[in-house]
């Protein structure tokens, strides 16, 4: 008796694995029209203005996921960040979330302020720090037009700096984008 529960239970296990083979062979086809479960575009090149602005570059793979380089100034900084991004539909034709994270490599500088009889503030490089490094995490929304090749974002992208030696810094850096996707 308990072999042949043994058989039934393992003649569905089977037929469950070869069902879900089966169907993700289907999705990961390269040749089929929803090979790529983001519809809107595979790569884009932009910009993000906020606390970390640059040229940002994107490209959203076969898994829904993306891979996000910004080449960014901040006001402290010269930075390169890389981001590993999770693609969430909304419901919403063209409406994506995504959340993610990654580093970033800079350099970091050191600023005075100086304000004069008048009020003003001047800001001057006092020396450089050197080199920085950080740990990055990203959440936002994306909006990519339907029938033209421009996608807007707006994220927030919360981080740690340590500069060795010198300071640890954290920021949420929010941000806004615009790409042109392809």
């Amino acid at each position: 008796m308990k072999t042949n529960i043994f058989k039934k239970v393992l003649a569905i296990g089977l037929l469950s694995l070869g069902l879900s083979t089966t169907i993700s062979a289907q999705q990961n086809d390269p040749v089929s029209k929803n090979a790529y479960p983001n519809p809107y575009y595979r790569n884009a090149i932009g910009l993000r203005a906020g606390q970390t602005s640059g040229l940002t570059y994107k490209h959203i793979t076969l898994n829904n996921n993306a891979v996000e380089i910004i080449a960014g100034v901040s006001p402290f900084a010269f930075s390169l960040t890389g981001l590993y991004e999770k693609y969430v539909p909304s419901g919403v034709n063209g409406l994506q979330f995504y959340f993610g994270g990654g580093g970033h490599l800079a350099n970091s500088y050191s600023y005075a302020r100086y304000r004069d009889e008048y009020g003003r503030n001047y800001y001057y490089r006092t020396y450089s720090n050197g080199p920085a490094f950080g740990i990055d995490g990203i959440a936002g929304i994306e909006y990519k037009i339907r029938r033209a090749p421009f996608a807007f974002s707006f994220d927030l992208k919360p981080n740690v700096e340590f500069v060795p030696g010198y300071a640890t810094y954290g920021s949420i850096d929010p941000g806004l984008g615009i790409k042109v996707a392809f």
